[in-house]
């Protein structure tokens, strides 16, 4: 049984972008962010990220052998260089994604994570909401609610994160608790990060448009934009959840560009698919803070500032860390999973009720919920 009252909980991430492993300490009851602990970030090297993007895709009743093997050894090494938590969030990878279908897979083992680091772990979030009918994605919508809170914010405000695929979260803090009817609506946007990753990763061999560097010196080709707009995932109400994988074609609307035009072009796309989601919300947010790796590239902040209707400001402008707010949100949710507090519901990910997922894996001797 946990102690009344705020504990430190250790939260990391390893998204979509493949690029490393965020670890951040909250001081949290589930329900209110009581303080900010340290944070550090784990790279992936050249080779750890080859294995992983090979198992791309890749389900349960696949060979991931080699994949878990970074996922474990990654996180072992890094969060064992944190003290004083008494309970961890583990999302481990996403390596595939299909609510729908075969459903959701995060590659990593948490009860092997609670054995090496002798703490309790919380992992496989994401199962027991698509389950039930939900998307499984995003889940940091109920960490965005108590930021909401916690920057005193009194009218709508959106965060949007911006990983390898863009998700939006619209947040009501005059509603009491994220599962209050109304309070939250939550979805991806679309591709963001991901396929500019890609395109310099074919073309230039680097990870990423650094600084938006190569965007900046290209020109938006608006057929091709308006041609990416008409994937059918956009006309999907929300709710809704996308694999990085499913806009397949979207390197390929760009195949003919010249690398800065298509560098600017596919940043415009992710600028452009935000756009068209925030038409989809209650009503318009005040402002919209970023979060994730998106908000480091200039090129698509003012693409944002120029297609929203919205103040649009990186996450830091109200004292937020944008680099660890996702780690944060798994240490929160961890604490709601112990608690048995919900950590989706029918606005986040359109599950039918709200649900409390996550397993929770206590250290060999200690017993195990």
């Amino acid at each position: 049984m946990m102690k009344a009252g705020p504990i430190w909980a250790l939260g990391a991430m390893s998204g979509t972008s493949l690029d490393g492993v965020d670890a951040a300490l909250v001081h949290t009851d589930g329900e209110v962010i009581h303080a900010f602990g340290g944070s550090g970030y784990r790279a992936y090297s050249e080779a750890e990220q080859l294995a992983l993007r090979a198992a791309l895709g890749k389900w349960q009743d696949d060979d991931c052998s080699e994949a878990l093997q970074v996922i474990q050894q990654a996180h072992t090494g890094h969060l064992g260089t944190f003290e004083g938590a008494a309970l961890i969030g583990f999302h481990g990878q996403t390596l595939a994604h299909d609510p729908h279908g075969r459903g959701t897979h995060q590659i990593g083992d948490g009860a092997a994570l609670a054995n090496a680091l002798d703490c309790p772990v919380v992992w496989d979030f994401r199962t027991a909401d698509v389950r039930l009918g939900g998307e499984g994605a995003p889940l940091a919508p109920f960490y965005h609610f108590a930021c909401a809170k916690w920057i005193g914010a009194e009218n709508p405000v959106a965060f949007l994160n911006l990983g390898g695929v863009g998700n939006l979260t619209w947040v009501d803090p005059q509603k009491k608790a994220p599962d209050t009817p109304g309070a939250l609506l939550a979805f991806d946007t679309g591709p963001a990060n991901a396929p500019i990753n890609d395109l310099m990763m074919q073309r230039l061999g680097r990870a990423y448009d650094q600084d938006g560097a190569l965007a900046t010196q290209g020109n938006v080709v608006v057929d091709a934009v308006e041609q990416f707009l008409l994937h059918p995932y956009f006309d999907r109400l929300a709710p809704k959840s996308l694999d990085r994988d499913e806009f397949t074609g979207i390197l390929e609307l760009v195949a003919g560009l010249p690398d800065s035009d298509a560098a600017a072009t596919l940043t415009m796309m992710c600028a452009a698919a935000v756009a068209r989601g925030l038409k989809r919300c209650p009503s318009m947010p005040e402002r919209v803070l970023v979060t994730g790796g998106g908000r480091k590239n200039p090129v698509l902040m003012h693409m944002l500032n120029g297609v929203l209707e919205a103040q649009v400001d990186p996450v830091e402008a109200v004292g937020l860390d944008g680099d660890m707010l996702e780690a944060q949100a798994f240490a929160h949710l961890a604490v709601r999973v112990q608690r048995g507090l919900p950590t989706s519901g029918p606005g986040t990910t359109g599950v039918r009720a709200a649900v409390s997922g996550g397993t929770i894996s206590k250290p060999s001797g200690k017993g195990a919920n």
